[in-house]
């Protein structure tokens, strides 16, 4: 069973949870410093936390031209369009993105009952030798670099299609913070190539239960406890 382990964001302004043993990036690499990446010890998965600028419903009305089968399909509110539009964000050109679960609302344990919170499940494919997402690369983040979602990972492609491509599912948080202009992510990926390339689709299993056990820890204990972060 996985265990969370509480932690420090931004300089201990937000507080959160992150995998037991995940390291820093940080210690390894820069981070841009609107984000906090921790990556796995044992696999290629990774957990992406963003502080964007305030999505609106002027760029929200493009997701249905960008993925409108879906939102027909769902039919969502504005506030759900704005958290999968972070998403759309992160992809690049070319890659294939499957809704799993659409951004369902969800109750924050540490906020105010005025401020929303979304969550689902997204796939993104992309063609071999290139992330499948970038963090905060997008105009709507504005954030101007990133860091790859995508932390490898290739599997067979149709044979139609001719090609090796990479998946990776997403596991994400969308608050919105209106008064902040301010929409705060949390990204947990998870390459699939290392485990259907081993057979261990159990180990894929487990690892996507930590990615879902974790979104849903951050829902009850995501908290901000310096708002002058936003400032």
């Amino acid at each position: 069973m996985t265990t969370y382990t509480p932690h420090d964001f931004y300089g201990g302004a937000i507080k959160a949870l992150i995998p037991q043993n995940w390291v820093d990036a940080s210690d390894v690499r820069e981070i841009p410093s609107h984000q906090e990446v921790f990556l796995s010890r044992t696999t290629l998965s990774s957990q992406i936390t963003e502080i964007n600028q305030r999505v609106t419903d002027h760029e929200t009305a493009t997701l249905d031209t960008l993925i409108g089968a879906h939102l027909q399909t769902h039919q969502l509110d504005s506030d759900a369009k704005a958290a999968l539009y972070h998403i759309h964000d992160v992809c690049d050109e070319g890659d294939k993105l499957e809704i799993v679960t659409p951004p369902t609302r969800v109750s924050l344990g540490k906020f105010s009952a005025g401020i929303v919170g979304y969550r689902g499940v997204v796939r993104v494919t992309s063609p071999k030798g290139r992330s499948a997402a970038r963090a905060g690369s997008g105009s709507g983040s504005g954030s101007g670099s990133g860091v790859g979602l995508g932390l490898g990972g290739a599997v067979a492609g149709s044979s139609s299609e001719g090609q090796l491509t990479s998946t990776v599912t997403l596991w994400y948080l969308v608050v919105r913070l209106v008064e902040q202009e301010t929409d705060l992510v949390v990204f947990v990926n998870v390459p699939r190539e290392e485990f259907e390339k081993a057979g261990d689709l159990r180990g894929l299993e487990a690892e996507e239960r930590l990615a879902e056990g974790l979104i849903s820890g951050l829902v009850d204990g995501l908290e901000v406890v310096d708002w002058d972060l936003f400032c």
